[in-house]
């Protein structure tokens, strides 16, 4: 059955009092021309009625057909769009919002795409990460969307609340009314017996091409992400072929394919999305003939290997901007490629009652800087104006790139690097909390650190620290570690690496970590006692050996520290920012543990000013 409403006006509507799907509201904003020198600022701040939109997580922006082509349209995953909507009893969720603009840049709220869930969704399931394509051959818009939780007929395991599954629903028109097809696109997935199966969210439909039928892309962290053929019909979508991994497990999710130069771009996030002030998420690319992949990034390292790559398109780069991710990349009338994505607010990282992560919607350039897609020529979420899109033909875009400047290692501070060619470490290192005597060896130019289950993380301090005080202004401090594990592999959490320590509440660490079935380079960051007190940030892949380096600057007040990895020394990954003004007074040095039956090896630890 197809359900029409009238458009959600600024009074919030409950969605899970009501029933069916709704029609949202044709209205346009205003058209703004563009007019010479025009600019914009992050984050967009669409409108609804008189109130402003500061909420609209994994925003996908499509551009409308026929009638609509000089209109575009985001939606977003279902969430409250304002403190209004959170600080609510009960809360108020948009169930899908839709916005729309004819400029880019100013978007009004036109309404919810969905007023409650299909049919076979569970009671309390939420709908996630909507994508739309508009198909020329079936004169149809299709948005797929994730459904967390489904009835216990469509899973055949009674009592999960985390059987997630992909949906469809079908419009012609991009405000609907959508009508949602009667069984999931893609049910929910096991990965194990009882209630564990894989997060079968975040899909992405690749249009068809030539000979090749569209493709659906689909998952998160607990399973991967997959691809498979689809087909499209008038009532929905149907899967066609078997389901391949395009990524290994535990590492990414939101995927988002563009096909430039023969290539197929895949685009996804990793990192935690929704932490507030520290969210670690950030954005990587692989690229592949087939739209099947292998995916690999600029340096031949595929996302399924076990130590899995990416190349870096959007990081926290140290302005107001975390936690950037969940893109949508498009080319304007221009031929200027964007993404539309989400960030969190350093300043208003909350919405109304401290509970949900407030994820406005963003918008900044993509260049391709040797074949290879970055937000604004590498230099990330802006937080100045930036030149207005071309949204409609004949325009173009004033907006020109401007390559970040290299920041290379200085002068060598010789009183603080050591690259261990004594028999016993040097008199400028310190314990905090000393190792057992077997678990150090300095020989042959190397430090080796025998790791048990101590840890340095949250409310676990008990991890050995060799430490020495840093240095005074900005400066560069690396070092080279393999982390030589059990042929039967090592546990979840072992990791080696850096450190900079001001308190055991308060420190950033880069190190060479294993997570389960992969192993990653995680950079994490610990501000205080506080129940959200950890943020994890992922770089390049590791190695065999992987060299690590923190780039510590000053702007202002901001003290700033940047995480780099390569696996040769000489290519470098550079990956988040985070900012620590509270690291007052630090000492920087090493750090191994977290897994019992491993062995870490530094070969130096080496300082050096930064040359700006």
């Amino acid at each position: 059955m197809r359900f029409r409403f009238a458009a959600l006006a600024a009074t919030a509507v409950v969605s899970c009092l009501l029933a069916g799907l709704l029609a949202v509201s044709p209205g346009v904003p205003t058209p703004t021309a563009q007019a010479a020198g025009a600019t914009y600022t992050n984050p967009l701040r669409p409108t609804a009625g008189t109130r402003t939109v500061t909420n609209c997580p994994d925003p996908h922006v499509f551009r409308g057909a026929g009638g609509y082509a000089r209109s575009w349209f985001m939606v977003c995953t279902s969430d409250p769009i304002d403190d209004r909507d959170a600080a609510a009893t009960p809360r108020v969720s948009r169930t899908l919002p839709v916005l729309r603009s004819e400029d880019l840049v100013h978007w009004r709220y036109v309404g919810a795409a969905a007023s409650a869930r299909p049919s076979w969704a569970a009671p309390g399931a939420s709908l996630w990460a909507p994508d739309v394509t508009w198909s020329p051959t079936r004169k149809r818009y299709y948005m797929t969307f994730g459904v967390t939780d489904v009835r216990d007929r469509v899973s055949g395991q009674p009592g999960c609340a985390r059987d997630r599954a992909i949906g469809v629903a079908v419009a012609t028109r991009p405000t609907g009314p959508w009508t949602p097809s009667a069984t999931p696109v893609v049910a929910p997935r096991r990965l194990g017996p009882g209630c564990d199966f894989a997060a079968t969210i975040d899909p992405h439909l690749l249009e068809a091409s030539g000979s090749i039928p569209p493709v659906l892309y689909f998952g998160s962290f607990a399973g991967g992400v997959q691809a498979a053929p689809a087909a499209l019909t008038r009532t929905g979508m149907r899967l066609t072929g078997r389901v391949r991994p395009v990524t290994v497990t535990r590492r990414f999710e939101a995927p988002d394919v563009v096909r430039r130069g023969g290539y197929h771009y895949l685009t996804v996030s990793a990192g935690d999305c929704c932490n507030g002030g520290l969210s670690g998420y950030s954005v990587v690319t692989a690229r592949s003939r087939s739209p099947y992949g292998p995916f690999r990034d600029r340096d031949g390292v595929s996302l399924l290997d076990r130590r899995p790559g990416g190349t870096p398109v959007l990081a926290a780069s140290g302005n107001r901007w975390v936690g950037p991710g969940h893109t949508s990349t498009f080319v304007d009338r221009g031929g200027q490629w964007w993404t539309v994505y989400h960030a969190v607010d350093l300043a208003r990282p909350f919405l109304a009652g401290e509970v949900i992560t407030r994820r406005p919607p963003m918008l900044d350039p993509v260049d391709w800087v040797g074949g290879w897609p970055t937000v604004r020529a590498g230099r990330g979420a802006s937080s100045t104006a930036v030149p207005v899109p071309a949204a409609q033909t004949g325009q173009r875009s004033a907006y020109r790139p401007s390559p970040v400047p290299a920041d290379p290692p200085g002068v060598l501070d010789v009183a603080r690097s050591d690259d261990f060619d004594g028999a016993a470490l040097a008199d400028r290192w310190t314990w905090l909390r000393s190792p057992a005597p077997e678990d150090v060896e300095v020989t042959d130019g190397t430090l080796r650190l025998r790791t048990h289950t101590n840890s340095l993380y949250a409310a676990r301090n008990d991890a050995p620290l060799l430490l020495q005080a840093a240095p005074e202004g900005d400066y560069v401090v690396e070092t080279r570690v393999t982390l030589e594990v059990p042929g039967a592999g090592a546990p979840s959490g072992t990791q080696a690496g850096l450190v900079v320590h001001a308190g055991d509440d308060r420190y950033l660490k880069l190190v060479h970590a294993v997570a389960g079935e992969i192993e990653q380079v995680g950079f994490v960051r610990e501000a205080g006692p506080t129940p959200r007190r950890i943020g994890i940030s992922t770089v390049g892949p590791p190695g065999a050996t992987t060299w690590l380096r923190l780039v510590h600057t000053t702007e202002g007040a901001a003290r700033l520290y940047r995480a780099d990895s390569s696996r040769d020394g000489i290519t470098w990954t550079r990956g988040s920012t985070w900012r620590a003004d509270d690291l007052v007074a630090p000492r920087i040095g090493l750090v191994a543990g977290g897994g019992e039956g491993s062995t870490a090896r530094f070969d130096h630890l080496r300082v050096w000013s930064l040359r700006r």
